[in-house]
Parts: structure tokens; C-alpha cells; sequence
């Protein structure tokens, strides 16, 4: 269910564990003060991640989905810095027509469109996490093209492609 009044905050969720870089955003965000985090999870780097958060930075642990699905409505980007093959949050966020703020590896370079339903960033660092938030709020995005982005992610697509692909070679094998 997209939404397309934002409200004044950026969010990221996940896991607290290292590979997701959750400190690296929460620490982008401790040298953004004017710019407000929210962070959904829990997970072992839950006291590093408190230890680096400001008063800019709200840390809610773990939530229900349907927090998380609210959260992601309203926020004005998702942010997201760890490598995935695929990551479904990032598509999540497109579905609720939230622009997604990325590290520019793995599956964030298949499902998020640069300038047009979010933006990357080139290195897990602080800087560039927070050259791409800078970058982020100079720029307009149309969130009906990130909401229909992201169907094209949606289960029904996929299994659709699916059975047209088995029919596809079903018929070449017989022919």
C-alpha cells in the first residue's frame, strides 16, 4: 500500500548483526543532526549501534511487520548498506513509494533504478552514506514510478514469468 505523504524522517531495518552496516548508517546519521533516523531491529550489535546514536536517532528494536510496514510508508527514503543477493526490504520500500538510499553492490543494482527510485551510494563508509543523504534531499522523486517499480518485484509477476518460461521450454523440448 503505497503512501504519498512522507514525513520527516529517514529509516533503516534489519538485523543488528555486522555484515548489515547498521552502525555505519547510524553513525552517517550521529554527524547529520538536523536529519532524523529510525531504526528498526534487533540483533548483537544492538549496544555498538545505542553507543553511536545521537539525538537525531530513534532505535525501536524489534517491531511487527505492521509497524515496519507504517514505518516505511511514511519515511521519506529507506536506507540500505549491506551487500544482498537480493534484500527485500529495499522493494518493500519501493512498494509503499519510499525512494531507497543503497550501497551500489549486489541486489540493491537489480531493483532500485539510480536517480529515479532512489540513489547509491560507492562505499560502506560514513562519508558516503552521508554525501548520498545530502545528495537525496536536493533532488525530486515521483513515488507513483517507485510504487510501479516495484511491482514488477511483486510474487504474481514472478510466478507468471515462471510458468510462461516452463511453458516456453515445455514446448521447445517438444517441437
Amino acid at each position: 500500500e503505497p503512501c504519498y505523504k512522507k514525513d520527516n524522517f529517514y529509516l533503516t531495518a534489519s538485523r543488528l548483526v555486522p555484515y548489515k552496516k547498521i552502525d555505519l548508517i547510524v553513525e552517517a546519521f550521529s554527524h547529520m543532526p538536523d536529519k532524523k533516523l529510525v531504526v528498526i531491529g534487533d540483533g548483537p550489535d544492538m549496544k555498538k549501534i545505542k553507543a553511536k546514536a545521537k539525538k537525531n536517532i530513534e532505535i525501536l528494536g524489534y517491531q511487527k511487520d505492521a509497524v515496519l510496514k507504517e514505518h516505511l510508508k511514511k519515511a521519506k527514503a529507506f536506507v540500505f548498506a549491506a551487500i544482498e543477493d537480493f534484500g527485500i526490504l529495499p522493494v518493500e520500500a519501493q512498494a509503499s513509494a519510499t525512494p531507497v538510499i543503497a550501497f551500489s553492490k549486489g541486489g540493491a543494482k537489480e531493483t532500485i533504478i539510480e536517480n529515479k527510485t532512489g540513489l547509491f551510494f560507492d562505499q560502506q563508509t560514513v562519508s558516503s552514506i552521508k554525501e548520498s543523504v545530502q545528495n537525496f534531499e536536493k533532488k525530486e522523486f515521483d513515488l507513483s514510478f517507485i510504487n510501479d517499480h516495484a511491482k514488477k518485484f511483486s510474487k504474481d509477476r514472478f510466478m507468471k514469468e515462471f510458468k510462461n518460461y516452463v511453458n516456453e521450454k515445455i514446448e521447445e523440448h517438444r517441437s
